[in-house]
């Protein structure tokens, strides 16, 4: 009778272990991988780079010391910091910047929406955005509360392409300023959240993130409202954040480029999508060369180097950085030094104004 007790309870164990790892959750799912393929690791770019977009809040004089010390490990040359804000604020991070380090940092100045359709709001805002300028801000960043949660005097939802909002564009144009702008966000936030939604790990484990045709509008409709902007003032340059939402899309992107010869793009936050197409990439950055440019969006240095993988490596299937926004592995596009350097800095010299190019090799 002992036996069988002692039987019984080391089935019971066993049965309770293959339970255990026959329901192992997806999140905890890390197979190490027994591939063995060439690796080269990249913690440096090949050529000093140029990252338009990152957000630092806070930038004393303290602050960007720091700052240089990690960008100096990834060989960055210059950081835009998209969060200037505006006014005293953007001034404050601008009189840091030139008493500490004038040539690492350029920043962009934020237009406040508060306030849309109330009497002369337009003309402030203008009035404001040239002021952010003459002080020493060579961009303007819009985030994507323009058309996500931006109301106007009345509670209703105040659409990217808002006529009221033409004279800011204008003006960029005018200043001959870049105006980089995020819209909507990943396509799959807005579909159902099911075993067929690639995101669904993302907006799982952050549910915020959740969309809907009603929270506020449609997916095609937030895009569609970026493009008859972008259309509506060709002698703006604009540079469309996370490859316009269509890294997953190239031959759609380049369409839309070839329709707006004023739109250029970055790859912030989008590595991912880049990094499982290696051929289609390569193929979408040989002929569009002089239209990307270098961004990285959230200011985690040590997740650069998937970035520098993906881009100078022909390496194949090696892990990326964060598994909720893909669980699949990346590949290189090895990229020639000449498309690179555009890439890391020949494009932003070109189009953001007043980087110091002394830098830069030729």
């Amino acid at each position: 009778m002992k036996k069988l007790t002692v039987l019984a309870s080391a089935i019971l164990s066993l049965s309770a272990a293959i339970a255990q790892t026959a329901h192992m959750d997806f999140e905890k799912y890390s197979p190490t991988s027994t591939l063995v393929v060439p690796e080269h690791k990249v913690s440096r770019s090949r050529f000093p780079f140029i990252d338009v977009h990152n957000h630092q809040r806070s930038m004393s004089a303290g602050d960007l010391r720091n700052l240089e010390k990690e960008m100096d490990k990834l060989n960055m040359a210059v950081m835009v910091n998209l969060s200037g804000d505006n006014g005293s604020r953007l001034q404050n991070k601008i009189d840091n910047i030139r008493s500490t380090s004038p040539k690492r940092f350029i920043v962009f100045a934020n237009v406040n929406f508060n306030g849309v359709g109330e009497p002369g709001w337009t003309e402030k805002a203008v009035k404001q955005l040239e002021e952010d300028v003459k002080y020493g801000a060579n961009g303007l960043k819009v985030f994507k509360n323009l058309g996500l949660s931006v109301k106007d005097n009345t509670g209703k939802r105040v659409s990217v392409d808002d006529p009221r909002l033409d004279p800011i564009w204008a003006k960029c144009g005018e200043l001959k300023i870049p105006v980089l702008i995020h819209t909507a966000d990943p396509k799959p936030f807005w579909d159902p959240e099911d075993e067929h939604n690639e995101r669904w790990l993302e907006i799982t484990s952050h549910p915020a993130r959740k969309r809907s045709d009603t929270d506020p509008a449609p997916w095609e409709v937030l895009i569609e409202e970026q493009h008859r902007m972008f259309k509506k003032h060709r002698r703006t340059t604009f540079i469309a954040a996370h490859f316009g939402w269509y890294p997953n899309n190239l031959p759609k992107l380049g369409k839309l480029l070839d329709e707006m010869p004023n739109v250029v793009v970055e790859f912030g936050a989008v590595i991912a999508e880049l990094g499982r197409q290696p051929r289609m990439a390569r193929q979408f950055f040989e002929k569009y060369q002089d239209r990307i440019l270098f961004g990285k969006d959230s200011w985690v240095p040590e997740e650069y180097a998937t970035y520098f993988r993906v881009l100078e490596t022909e390496d194949e299937y090696f892990p990326y950085h964060k598994k909720y926004h893909a669980f699949w592995a990346m590949y290189g596009m090895g990229l020639p030094d000449a498309i690179l350097k555009k890439i890391y800095y020949k494009n932003a010299l070109r189009i953001i104004p007043n980087i110091d190019s002394s830098q830069f090799p030729d």
